[in-house]
């Protein structure tokens, strides 16, 4: 171990859930190779531990080993599968302080959010071990003399999931307890910037006894990985969330061997204030929603639109609260924003910035050299946005909030829905009839109104247009992982035809 891994698994209660291999068919896993890469705490950059990248062998090696297990797996009954998930359940819980100090190293996110993402990422292990007991068939009214037709749910079989860094536990239970519940196994490739969640997650589900073989990490070259999961036939669904330049690279890739996918890729959410809304009341709401995981997170508000009638009082709101931000490392006790992931996202945030300025915005806020690491980025309030600029036509990833004004609700549905992407939106406003016209007109899958949570384990979790494909979550979250069978039973002897 590196000097800064052996204190991190001191700091542990339990260190064996650091760990620093892969996991295959149950065991822990050296890649042959001999490759590595190490993994940077972002607040600090120092290395906090290594991965393996795997050879391609050896990524083969997970799909023969989920293949050999689904037979065993598939076939038991669900309520047994649901006990084996409420064990892994119990155990995220019961680890859950460990779990965010593994996350809060590895992505930077502050301490009390890392506790929250592991209590949200718990409730989709138990929401779907219950789900998976609710897998109901039905029977159809034959058109057919003396038959009897119906369906049955059965899993699909291997699943693949190619996860994010900006939510390296939530995203993986929310697609693998879901595919588990199935009756799926799964292969489970993390993001390299933050695998130690994902591993910490295997130890658990081994302890809970999920059998070797069902639940895989993979680590390795990320393009290699996908390539080689993409195009092996015995993987049946992919699961991805990521941007949506690599979604349709997957799409791509995944076409010869027609997978099921299940895509949740990038956003550009509109935050829509109203004219009847309380300025001050909605600036720190859109704080909320603008400044989650230092920005970086696809439910963003990305564009702030606000009524011209009490715009420069938002205004002024907005930069007040801006301004009372800490920012700082996530161990560090009151901190609200963490760093970015690396450098180059705050380069990028940088080049946001500069090309809005350079477009005629005008910029509150964001004095670098009050940053206090080279992965930090100050947050930014920018006024006077239009569409030419990148801070509306990207998806920013960053503490940066680019905010317009507009005359009437029919000129901001049309700014809302100015974007390839359609994944998430809110408004503010109190009156009904202008919810009703907004949230139907918006064409994004997730409206959320005068409320800034709008997610969790009930919720079909999902966009239209470029944000992707399928549904996480809620009663619809498992069906990605099931097929339809039809059945149709005739009386031997007395029926004939087709």
């Amino acid at each position: 171990m590196t000097t800064l891994s052996t204190t991190l698994a001191k700091r542990l209660e339990d260190p064996r859930l650091f760990r620093q291999y892969a996991y295959v068919n149950g065991k822990w896993t050296h890649g042959e190779g001999g490759r590595e890469e190490a993994v940077y705490d972002p607040a600090t950059n120092e290395a906090i531990g290594h991965i393996p990248l795997l050879e391609a062998e050896q990524i083969t090696a997970a799909v023969d080993a989920a293949e050999a297990a689904f037979v065993q797996w598939r076939a038991l009954r669900a309520d047994e599968r649901c006990e084996r998930l409420l064990a892994w359940y119990d155990l995220i819980q019961a680890n859950r302080e460990d779990l965010a100090t593994i996350m809060t190293l590895e992505q930077g996110k502050p301490l009390p959010d890392a506790r929250g993402e592991v209590q949200y990422g718990a409730s989709f292990v138990r929401w779907f071990a219950e789900e998976g007991k609710r897998t109901y068939g039905e029977t159809i009214p034959s058109h057919i003399p003396n038959a009897s037709l119906g369906t049955i749910k059965e899993p699909v079989g291997i699943a693949a999931m190619i996860t994010p860094w900006n939510f390296p536990l939530a995203m993986i239970t929310r697609k693998a307890a879901a595919a588990l519940a199935a009756g799926c196994p799964v292969i489970v490739k993390p993001a390299n910037e933050t695998p130690f969640s994902a591993l910490a997650l295997a130890e658990l589900a081994e302890r809970a006894g999920i059998p070797a073989g069902i639940f895989n990490v993979v680590l390795g070259d990320p393009a290699e990985v996908s390539k080689i999961l993409c195009a092996e036939s015995r993987i049946r669904a992919l699961s991805f969330t990521g941007s949506t330049r690599v979604g349709r690279l997957l799409i791509e890739k995944s076409a010869n061997t027609v997978k099921r996918l299940s895509l949740e890729l990038g956003g550009n959410a509109p935050f829509i204030v109203g004219p009847d809304m309380d300025p001050k009341e909605a600036a720190f709401a859109a704080i909320d929603a603008k400044f989650q995981t230092a920005g970086q997170d696809c439910l963003a508000a990305n564009r702030i639109l606000v009524h011209e009638s009490i715009h420069d009082e938002f205004v002024e709101h907005f930069s007040e609260r801006m301004a009372a931000l800490t920012v700082g490392n996530g161990l560090h006790s009151e901190i609200d924003l963490g760093p970015l992931i690396h450098r180059q996202a705050v380069e990028k945030a940088a080049a946001i910035v500069d090309d809005a300025i350079s477009k005629g915005a005008k910029m509150v806020g964001g004095d670098q050299s009050q940053a206090p690491g080279e992965n930090f980025f100050m947050p930014v309030m920018l006024t006077g946005v239009t569409a030419q600029m990148k801070v509306w036509r990207e998806e920013n990833f960053a503490p940066v909030a680019g905010i317009t004004a507009y005359s009437t609700d029919d000129e901001v549905i049309e700014m809302a829905n100015d974007t390839e992407y359609g994944l998430a939106a809110y408004i503010y406003t109190h009156d009904i009839r202008r919810i009703w016209k907004l949230m139907r007109a918006l064409e994004y899958g997730m409206v959320s109104v005068n409320s800034v949570k709008m997610t969790g384990p009930p919720v079909p979790f999902g966009g239209v247009k470029q944000s992707g494909l399928g549904r996480e979550g809620g009663a619809t979250g498992i069906d990605e992982y099931l097929e339809t069978k039809y059945y149709c039973l005739g009386a031997l002897g007395s029926v004939s035809g087709s």
